[in-house]
């Protein structure tokens, strides 16, 4: 699994890693491109980052999270540090189900903009007036999307978690109804659309707020 590696500081590690899996169509080099690396510089925080190719063949890609954990998390961990899943579009989803299936190898979560599931799921949530009234019921094995639901409704706050979105994203609907099963502090709503333009900021902010 091709990783970019963006430490912190040059000769020691810092005491969080960060691991950031894109969403469709991105790569990890998007990320350095679009300033991911250079906030966390400008801040001098102590986090160093991996950007992560995440080539999924579908939404349950059982394959590419057991790459994930094998040759990323489990070293990160392995070194001593927290662990961090960020992501973004169908990164965040990635992320989802990976701490649904790893719940005690992940110390947080930083989800931007993250495709929730399909709008047949997402109107079922809605019409049960959130995630707090809906029931997932018996779960198929190959229905990641309606097991990552469970997840949020069940095990939303065994971690940090943080969700940010734009107020003109998409996906917006299926954002706040996550929202609603998180504390007020931990979700960042802005003006903005499904794009970079608002994860940069969203990134920012979050550093901001949670790593200053």
């Amino acid at each position: 699994m091709r990783s970019i590696f963006s430490p912190a500081g040059a000769g020691s590690r810092a005491p969080t890693q960060m691991i950031w899996l894109p969403g469709a169509y991105h790569s990890a080099q998007n990320f350095l491109e679009q300033g991911f690396a250079a906030a966390v510089a400008k801040r001098r925080t102590p986090l160093d980052l991996s950007f992560v190719d995440l080539q999924m063949t579908h939404l349950d890609d059982r394959d590419a999270l057991a790459r994930l954990r094998s040759e990323l998390v489990l070293p990160a961990r392995a070194s001593g540090v927290s662990v961090w899943l960020g992501g973004i579009s169908l990164g965040g989803l990635a992320a989802l189900d990976y701490a649904s299936a790893h719940a005690g190898e992940i110390d947080g979560l930083c989800l931007l903009a993250p495709y929730l599931g399909n709008r047949m799921l997402i109107n079922e949530i809605a019409a049960a007036s959130g995630v707090s009234g809906w029931e997932p019921g018996e779960l198929a094995e190959f229905d990641a999307e309606r097991r990552i639901w469970r997840h949020i409704k069940t095990q939303i706050g065994s971690r940090p978690v943080f969700l940010g979105y734009g107020r003109e994203d998409r996906f917006c609907v299926a954002h706040g109804l996550m929202a609603a099963a998180l504390p007020v502090n931990r979700v960042n709503v802005i003006a903005g659309g499904h794009a970079w333009p608002t994860w940069v900021k969203l990134w920012e902010n979050f550093l901001d707020s949670h790593f200053a």
